[in-house]
């Protein structure tokens, strides 16, 4: 019996895909989110095969008036939004040297501004009801800023910010926000085609395993009021830290 809709942003085919799946088999109704809804065909085949009920939906998070017609849609066609992960962003590597404007502004975009707007979208619809939760991925970058990252850690710090105000805010209003820190290499098919050798090397032991992540990701939704938590970290048991 469905719960509710709950959205994932940033759903592709790791983290957000997977994540996305788990809600589905616990009965949300799944508003799967990238900038172009045909790469996500086959993750709504997948969800829907399996019992699940998903949309594919195309939205530009860091466009405010994209993210308002995005949640009216979803509460239109799925039901009230109970859970939302925001789990966008872009990565750039470079020196501080080498850094545009233009990666910066990037990377700010995809992960504190479109972090803001989704979250406050979120909370608008479920301040009324006096429930729900909003879940932000974050990254070794929110709180360690390594060399060459400077756009990507700023962006990340940001959201954590982000985050970090929301809770304090809407806790008492009965809205659970909380920040997820990803420490680690994600076990993906993207990370064994661009670094195989390191992916290869550090074992699966050494890799953070997506379902894993999806499954914290629900336990954290799932915590009753008197112990809520804001912040998580997940990282494999070899990882340095």
């Amino acid at each position: 019996m469905e719960k509710g809709s709950a959205i994932v942003v940033g759903a592709g085919s790791g983290t957000g895909a997977e994540v996305a799946k788990r809600f589905a088999e616990d009965g949300y109704a799944v508003a799967v989110v990238r900038r172009n809804a045909d790469a996500l065909a086959s993750l709504v085949a997948k969800i829907e095969q399996s019992g699940g009920n998903a949309k594919a939906l195309g939205a530009d998070a860091s466009d405010e008036a994209a993210v308002a017609r995005l949640f009216e849609e979803v509460e239109r066609t799925l039901g009230p939004v109970e859970v939302v992960v925001f789990n966008a962003a872009s990565i750039t590597r470079a020196s501080i040297l080498e850094t545009t404007v233009d990666d910066f502004d990037l990377n700010w975009r995809s992960s504190a501004l479109g972090g803001f707007l989704i979250g406050r979208e979120a909370a608008r619809r479920m301040e009324t009801r006096g429930r729900g939760t909003i879940l932000f991925t974050g990254a070794t970058a929110s709180i360690k800023a390594s060399a060459g990252f400077a756009a990507f850690a700023s962006g990340k710090h940001g959201l954590r910010a982000v985050a970090q105000s929301m809770a304090r805010e809407l806790g008492p209003k009965g809205i659970h926000v909380a920040h997820i820190i990803l420490d680690g290499i994600i076990d993906v098919p993207r990370v064994h085609q661009m670094m195989p050798d390191r992916a290869t090397g550090i074992g699966t032991d050494g890799l953070i395993n997506a379902k894993s992540i999806a499954g914290a990701y629900l336990w954290v939704h799932n915590q009753p009021r008197d112990s809520w938590t804001f912040e998580l970290d997940l990282r494999p048991s070899s990882e340095p830290w």
